[in-house]
């Protein structure tokens, strides 16, 4: 008997993963690969990026983009604008991002706007210390 497959199987999650990986191919942009690799994760771990407003607000600059792999709650406070590309938003982030000035948008939205992926970062709410290294935790691509 076949083993079932692995990996994600929400179907939008699996052409999501596939675009991203064309976007590397295609403009070379090593970010778009790693966010591909993080979504592939098993879903116990993908649990763990979830991020609140509070660390976007701490973690960026006013006019910043920021790619969360997972999806964006809305515990804590945004005072500035910044863009925020994610899996899924809740409704009280959707309306703090908005009331900042921010824009919420979808990951293959950033792609469409900014294909080589430049002067975005990637934030990662995990709190176990086994998924946490700094790579993990806040990139940014300079090109």
């Amino acid at each position: 008997m076949p083993h079932p497959p692995t990996g994600p199987t929400s179907k939008e999650l699996r052409l999501l993963i596939r675009l991203l990986r064309k976007a590397y191919r295609t403009y070379g942009a090593p970010i778009w690969r790693y966010l591909a690799e993080l979504l592939e994760k098993p879903k116990r771990v993908r649990r763990l990026f979830v991020v609140n407003l509070s660390k976007i607000n701490r973690y960026t600059q006013p006019g910043d983009t920021v790619v969360v792999p997972a999806k964006v709650l809305g515990a804590g406070h945004l005072d500035h604008p910044v863009t925020v590309a994610a899996l899924k938003f809740s409704k009280s982030a959707l309306e703090k991002i908005k009331a900042a000035g921010g824009e919420a948008i979808s990951i293959p939205e950033l792609i469409a706007r900014n294909p080589k992926g430049s002067h975005v970062k990637i934030l990662i709410g995990s709190t176990k210390k086994r998924y946490r290294t700094e790579r993990k935790y806040m990139i940014e691509v300079r090109k």
